[in-house]
This record gives C-alpha cells, sequence and structure tokens, in this order.
C-alpha cells in the first residue's frame, strides 16, 4: 500500500484521523467477518440477543442501530443457517421475536474472535494500557455525543 502525505491541517485534526481510521478499522473487521461467513450486521444481531435475551425485530433495529429492512434482511440470513429462531409473538401477531440458538452463540464466539484479531491488527502498533486508554477516551467521546 503506498502511504500518500495528508496536508498539515489535516493531519493534525483528530476527526481527519478517526476518519482516515475508521476506513481501515470497516476493512479489517469485513473482512474478519467474512472468513466467518458473516457480516458486520450479523455479529451485532448475535452480540444483542446473546446478552440482552430474545427481542422483537424492532427492538433490535434500535439496540443495533439498525435500519429495520437490515435487521430482516439479517435475521433471515441468520435465521436460514440456524444460528437464530424467528417466532411470531403470542402476545401481538403483528411482531415477531428473535432467539439466539446454540449454534448462533456458537457463530458469536467465533466471530468474537474474528475481530479481536481485527483489533489486534488496527491497534499493533500500540501497547497495551494505550489500547485501553485510547478505548476510553472513544466510549467518552461517543457517549457525549449520543447524549447530543
Amino acid at each position: 500500500m503506498v502511504r500518500v502525505e495528508s496536508p498539515e491541517r489535516l493531519a493534525g485534526k483528530p476527526s481527519w484521523l478517526l476518519t482516515q481510521l475508521s476506513v481501515h478499522a470497516h476493512r479489517l473487521a469485513s473482512e474478519g467477518f467474512a472468513e466467518a461467513g458473516a457480516r458486520g450486521y450479523h455479529y451485532r444481531v448475535l452480540a444483542a440477543l446473546y446478552e440482552f435475551g430474545a427481542a422483537s425485530q424492532a427492538e433490535l433495529g434500535r439496540r443495533c442501530t439498525m435500519d429495520r429492512s437490515d435487521v430482516v434482511a439479517a435475521v433471515t440470513e441468520l435465521a436460514g443457517r440456524g444460528f437464530v429462531e424467528r417466532a411470531q409473538d403470542p402476545t401481538d401477531r403483528r411482531r415477531n421475536t428473535v432467539t439466539l440458538t446454540d449454534e448462533g452463540a456458537g457463530q458469536l464466539h467465533r466471530l468474537d474472535q474474528a475481530l479481536d484479531r481485527a483489533q489486534d491488527e488496527l491497534l499493533a502498533p500500540l501497547p497495551d494500557a494505550d489500547r485501553q486508554h485510547l478505548t476510553r477516551l472513544l466510549g467518552t467521546l461517543l457517549a457525549h455525543h449520543q447524549r447530543s
């Protein structure tokens, strides 16, 4: 890969650096997920179901910050592979409830490993203490802007 020097006024701006790094982070995560036969949306849905339990598709969309049509597509793909089960909610026949299967928990574990490898590659130049500090700082920034 050819390294292109950026103008100093850009290279000194955190917003520019975050945007440029985001491209690499997305690529590395996508490649890791693809090796496991998945996409980022699959990981989001499986992680939410694992952590919070069965949920409606609408609730998954809110929790995972996904558009409703993307949730439906991801759940359909995951159900087709036996990673989730989708059933009509007995209390509201208009809703579907999605549940993680044992196979889905196994896939989530594989995706966790793939994502961990991507994180290691992304943050390779940083020692562990700096990685943890960067993660805390990014979390603080995100939480601030999500409240805005």
